[in-house]
């Protein structure tokens, strides 16, 4: 909103400083110092809130050091990630950017799914909270949504380079993506049905619109999964969304697209304007949430951070490079299932069923061992900023 005032000041009054909202660079930076005040200051009395409605966790004894201290504290803190998202966003972004808009459903529509399984554990007194197959179901709907406007609307696509490698080609809508450290990185969904015939590709979607679904429903469960120990999923969240505004901002940028050989696409770079939100909302949530914790995140943060991360790494067509940057929240997610298979397993081969760690999710299990949550959390981060590392890496590595 701010940024179409200022645009018509600007336009029609030549308002002094008007002009510096059309640079990218300032609306991120203001971007960035709005979300960590609104955070701050809508911290206390968010958390305030929580504790005059009783809101508080609920906590099973896992037999966790410093776990039972940490019964009564406040959950839902997801919230203050949204509006100190959402606020900075609303007043500093092209909102009729479709990048943008789809960014701002997945804040909402995920935040209302946290929200609703937050409000049943808690209120409700009912453990397993929102049941798993609505959870899947809104997840999937979501998916949908993100998928088929990424298919069909007209305002996604990109442009690539000619055939003398000295210009880019006019705009063309495209489902293609990037493969890291491959030269000719470029892979297109329709290939995997292309072989069916000429039209064959008109039916893409049903192709690509799966992938989405997963892609969306595997981040979030795993940031979920990862939101265990304090200042864990906020902190190797923040990491992930940084790295891929990075991506946000090269791909949107034609001379740094030029130089680095990557895909250019038309308008992403103002989901620049959203990371730096979105990341400068997660600081700000860590000023509570960091060890020991005033406010949990609950399924409000969680599945809100790993359904944007999802979207971002689809918009910037890097949505292969998931399972390098976002590596802790899939260790996280394989040590669960590796845990519940193999217990299966070994309980039907030989009646009694057997670990491989000590507790899943991982970070559980190093508690298990002695490590305070401190310096796992700590640890977690080092890794994610290495792998954050090789991801910007595979940009020169093909």
């Amino acid at each position: 909103m701010l940024y179409y005032l200022f645009e018509y000041l600007e336009r029609a009054y030549q308002f002094p400083g008007a002009s510096l909202f059309s640079y990218l660079t300032f609306r991120s930076a203001v971007a960035i110092i709005f979300s960590l005040l609104v955070t701050a200051l809508l911290g206390k009395r968010i958390i305030a809130m929580l504790q005059h409605y009783q809101m508080g966790e609920s906590i099973r004894d896992l037999g966790l050091e410093g776990q039972k201290e940490k019964a009564g504290t406040p959950t839902m803190g997801g919230l203050m990630i949204i509006f100190g998202t959402l606020i900075p966003v609303l007043l500093l972004t092209k909102l009729d950017n479709i990048y943008i808009i789809l960014l701002i459903v997945t804040t909402v529509w995920m935040g209302v799914i946290g929200f609703a399984d937050d409000y049943l554990k808690i209120k409700r007194k009912d453990k397993e909270g929102l049941k798993g197959r609505f959870k899947i179901v809104g997840q999937i709907t979501l998916g949908v949504i993100i998928g088929a406007t990424l298919y069909f609307h007209p305002g996604v696509t990109i442009k690539q380079k000619a055939i003398d490698g000295e210009s880019f080609l006019r705009e063309e809508k495209s489902i293609k993506t990037t493969i890291p450290l491959l030269k000719n990185n470029e892979f297109d969904y329709g290939d995997i049905i292309g072989w069916a015939g000429a039209g064959a590709r008109d039916y893409a979607w049903l192709i690509f619109i799966p992938a989405v679904i997963f892609i969306v429903t595997a981040v979030s469960n795993g940031a979920n999964l990862t939101d265990g120990v304090d200042g864990l999923a906020a902190g190797t969240a923040s990491i992930a969304v940084l790295t891929l505004g990075l991506f946000a901002w090269v791909s949107g940028n034609i001379i740094f697209a030029d130089y680095l050989n990557v895909m250019y696409i038309p308008d992403v770079s103002e989901v620049v304007v959203f990371v730096a939100a979105f990341v400068g909302a997660l600081v700000g949530f860590l000023w509570y949430n960091a060890f020991p914790a005033q406010v949990f995140m609950g399924d409000t943060g969680s599945l809100t951070i790993g359904g944007i991360i999802a979207v971002l790494a689809l918009v910037v067509r890097k949505e292969l490079l998931i399972p390098v940057l976002c590596g802790v929240f899939l260790i996280e997610n394989l040590s669960v299932i590796l845990q519940v298979s193999y217990f299966k397993f070994t309980k039907k081969r030989q009646g009694a069923g057997k670990r491989i760690f000590k507790m899943a999710p991982l970070h559980h299990h190093f508690q298990k061992l002695g490590y305070h949550e401190s310096k796992i959390v700590s640890r977690f981060w080092i890794i994610a900023i290495m792998l954050a590392i090789i991801s910007l890496v595979t940009l020169k590595i093909r």
